[in-house]
């Protein structure tokens, strides 16, 4: 299978999607941030000197997405029609679930995971000076709905 990024050459380019028919797209990634037991009370109790920080995660992972292909060089520009972010306490951290919306040429993958990256980076970055042993991961794609390879969702 050729791949699609590169030219004959070996150059990078950006796939042409001019021909691909416009369809409702949508894709949700999920993550995870493990916490000490300082951060996560901080974030429990919203008390972490920088802010609240799930709503500022949540701001920021919904910025992330609108910022994509700003991001990511051979990502396409994308008239983002909705992106919801959530993130709540389970266990020993912070899970988040994005979903990305686009009724466009070619999917919303790319958005729903920057969406989910940017708002547990963000996570880190308030809790920082509380607790420096964070770790993010995994994050990973759930499901994705459009186009012409049609639905998937992770088993």
């Amino acid at each position: 299978m050729p791949l699609t990024h590169v030219d004959a050459a070996g150059n990078a380019r950006m796939v042409d999607v001019d021909e691909k028919p416009v369809t409702a797209r949508s894709a949700t990634a999920r993550g995870f941030i493990r916490l000490g037991p300082e951060a996560l009370e901080a974030v429990r109790s919203r008390s972490a000197k920088k802010g609240d920080v799930l709503a500022i995660a949540q701001l920021a992972g919904i910025q992330g997405a609108k910022r994509t292909s700003d991001l990511i060089p051979l990502c396409h520009p994308l008239p983002i029609t909705g992106v919801d972010v959530h993130l709540d306490v389970e266990g020993d951290g912070v899970r988040c679930l994005a979903t990305a919306r686009a009724t466009w040429r070619t999917g919303v993958e790319m958005e729903a995971l920057t969406a989910v990256s940017t708002a547990l980076l963000t996570v880190y970055d308030m809790l920082k000076a509380v607790d420096r042993g964070m770790a993010i991961g995994p994050i990973e794609l759930v499901e994705k709905h459009g186009g012409r390879s049609g639905d998937w969702v992770r088993p």
